[in-house]
């Protein structure tokens, strides 16, 4: 029985060490959210960071502030939709089955 327990405990080990390898490599992977037929951009990482907006000067209409405010907000959740399925693509085969909160 010791035995098992630590195979158990090395493949715990190695599992737990390839979830965090693939943690890191999440922060390298790029999704982009576009709004607005592509006038707001929003660049998000693997770990539902944004790393960048790009807003066409032709979006912005001082007349119609509102309207940029709904587009950026759109770009932004449509980055962190695709930030989370990479997430859950790229985390899924280690939390298969399991009811982790967030995931």
């Amino acid at each position: 029985m010791n035995g098992n327990v630590q195979k158990m405990m090395k493949q715990a080990q190695k599992l737990q060490r390839q979830m965090m390898e693939a943690q890191d490599a999440l922060a390298e992977e790029r999704v982009e959210g576009t709004a607005g037929g592509g006038m707001v951009r929003v660049v998000a990482d693997g770990q539902q960071n944004i790393l960048e907006i790009k807003i066409e000067p032709e979006a912005v209409d001082p007349e119609d502030v509102e309207m940029l405010e709904d587009t950026v907000l759109a770009a932004v959740n449509d980055a962190m939709r695709k930030s989370k399925e990479l997430a859950e693509e790229r985390l899924g085969v280690f939390t298969k089955g399991m009811k982790i909160p967030g995931m």
